[in-house]
């Protein structure tokens, strides 16, 4: 079928659709994707929020223990926490401030990565780490892990005095603790200066009490004070978490989205195929409308050409009839004679043409009745028996005796031309077979068999057409009305090689009456 203009715009308009659907789609995964990422940003947050509460609510003196804290996040990212019981957190590290881990728990993480600390997070395959998703602002110091001294028993940092006494030491003086109040790294005042500041001696007192500090520090100088503050305060975090539920998410969209394209894809083919199906239906609609105008115009043309004909017959009849006149008459020229008769002869011919044209162009009515079919063969066969007998002929009826449903006199019209056919390919001692029998329960078949020359296969369709003859005498006409009356009774006839030669026209289709 020819693409028209409206077919073109229908069919881009289809694909424009599917595409802006298609692209719909992908910025929504994409849209999806950007708030999982979010909501795993989110929960990230939360976690060090958490930790941070957890941090300070620890802190004693401005430090906590390295391992007590190792402890408490070790629980937290193993799930055993009761604040924070998280399936995706998988490890936990604390910096200081040179971006240094000072204290960690679960999976290691590798920190010499640039990208982690320049963009704050880096997503990996199956786990996003966060760099510092919030600011704890804690001013904590991790107290690294004792170590066993067997000299007094006690346990000791790495080259820290012992702690003093828990009782009979001088409580911190309230100036002294104010002054000492300040930020981790800055410079502490002396106890020489606090005391005055308040009008004391200038000389320390005695033991290593040290205001602001924890009591495990008291016996530090400033600059050991300031350098353990430097390597251990905790300044910074860094999260790992597992991204499965964002992967669980994105392939649950990513599914979603594909299904939606997939029948917008259908659709869109769907809708297509409609149109284009709609587009044939017209096209052939407007064909049959021109096909049936057609139709009627040939109907009417065959009723005037049928009536032509029959018109002709009788001034036909009238030549012929003075011809014979002529011929008769004793005075008549023998020569005049001669060709009076030729006229005849001539005349007949014309007849037997009209007749033929005038059975072929009438209109085939079926009025069907129960007929014997051996019984009908047998009486065709008895009206051809004179060239039967001529020609030498052997005809043999073979079959069962079948009754079927069929208009009598269209019948025998089948059947004569049907052999006639075969009495006129046939020479001489020629054999003819007639076959009748049952191919199902409710249908039966009819051949007509000759040993004649047969027919080509590129003619085997041919010979049904109107005027198309092999025979020198022929009208074409003959089995022409055969195909004709087999059609109108809903049958089938086809013209089949038959073996080692010769020709086969067979019937199908004919009703058994029960």
């Amino acid at each position: 079928m020819e693409m028209t203009r409206r077919s073109v715009l229908v069919y881009g308009l289809l694909a424009a659709v599917w595409t802006l659907v298609v692209l719909w789609q992908v910025e929504e995964h994409n849209r999806v994707k950007d708030a999982s990422k979010a909501d795993l940003r989110n929960r990230a947050k939360v976690t060090a929020n958490t930790l941070s509460a957890l941090i300070r609510g620890m802190r004693h003196w401005g430090a906590i223990p390295q391992e007590r804290l190792e402890l408490v996040i070790g629980e937290m990212v193993n799930g055993t926490n009761e604040l924070v019981k998280s399936s995706e957190l998988l490890s936990v590290i604390l910096l200081n401030a040179a971006n240094v881990q000072i204290a960690s728990a679960g999976r290691p993480i590798d920190l010499s990565q640039e990208e982690i600390v320049q963009e704050g997070e880096r997503w990996g395959r199956h786990t996003v780490t966060f760099v510092n998703p919030v600011d704890l602002g804690t001013n904590t110091i991790l107290l690294p892990p004792r170590t066993n001294n067997p000299s007094n028993g006690e346990f000791h940092g790495p080259g820290f005095p012992p702690p003093p006494p828990e009782h009979g030491s001088e409580p911190p003086p309230p100036a002294l603790a104010e002054a000492s109040n300040t930020a981790a790294g800055a410079t502490l005042p002396t106890n020489a200066q606090a005391r005055a500041d308040r009008g004391g001696p200038s000389h320390p007192p005695e033991g290593p009490f040290r205001p602001r500090r924890p009591p495990r520090l008291w016996g530090m100088t400033d600059q050991e004070y300031q350098d353990l503050v430097r390597t251990h305060a905790l300044h910074g975090l860094v999260l790992s978490m597992s991204t499965e539920s964002y992967e669980a998410a994105l392939v649950h969209d990513l599914w979603l989205r594909w299904i939606i394209g997939v029948l917008a894809t259908v659709s869109a083919f769907g809708s297509g195929l409609a149109w284009r199906n709609l587009a044939k239906s017209s096209d052939l609609e407007i064909r049959l409308v021109r096909a049936s105008e057609l139709n009627s115009h040939l109907k009417e043309m065959n009723l005037a050409a049928a009536g032509l004909a029959h018109e002709t017959r009788n001034p036909l009849n009238i030549i012929r009839g003075l011809a014979q006149m002529i011929a008769k008459q004793p005075a008549t020229a023998p020569e005049v004679q001669k060709k009076s008769t030729e006229i005849i002869s001539e005349a007949d011919k014309v007849a037997a043409q009209l007749n033929e044209f005038i059975n072929y162009s009438r209109p085939r009515e079926v009025r069907r009745s129960v007929l014997p079919l051996g019984s009908v063969i047998n009486e065709v066969a008895r009206a051809l028996s004179y060239d039967l007998e001529e020609k030498k002929i052997h005809l043999e009826i073979k079959g069962e005796q079948i009754n079927i449903e069929a208009d009598e006199q269209l019948l025998r019209q089948a059947l004569f031309n049907l052999l006639l056919n075969a009495v006129q390919a046939v020479n001489g001692n020629g054999q003819i077979q007639v076959l009748a029998q049952r191919c199902a329960a409710s249908e039966a078949l009819l051949e007509v068999r000759d040993n004649g020359p047969g027919v080509p296969p590129e003619r085997r369709t041919e010979i049904f057409k109107p005027y198309f003859t092999t025979q020198k005498n022929g009208t074409g006409l003959g089995l022409a009305v055969v195909q004709q009356i087999v059609l109108a009774h809903g049958w089938e006839i086809g013209c089949l090689p038959n073996e080692p030669k010769g020709a086969v026209f067979r019937i199908t289709h004919l009703k058994v009456a029960g």
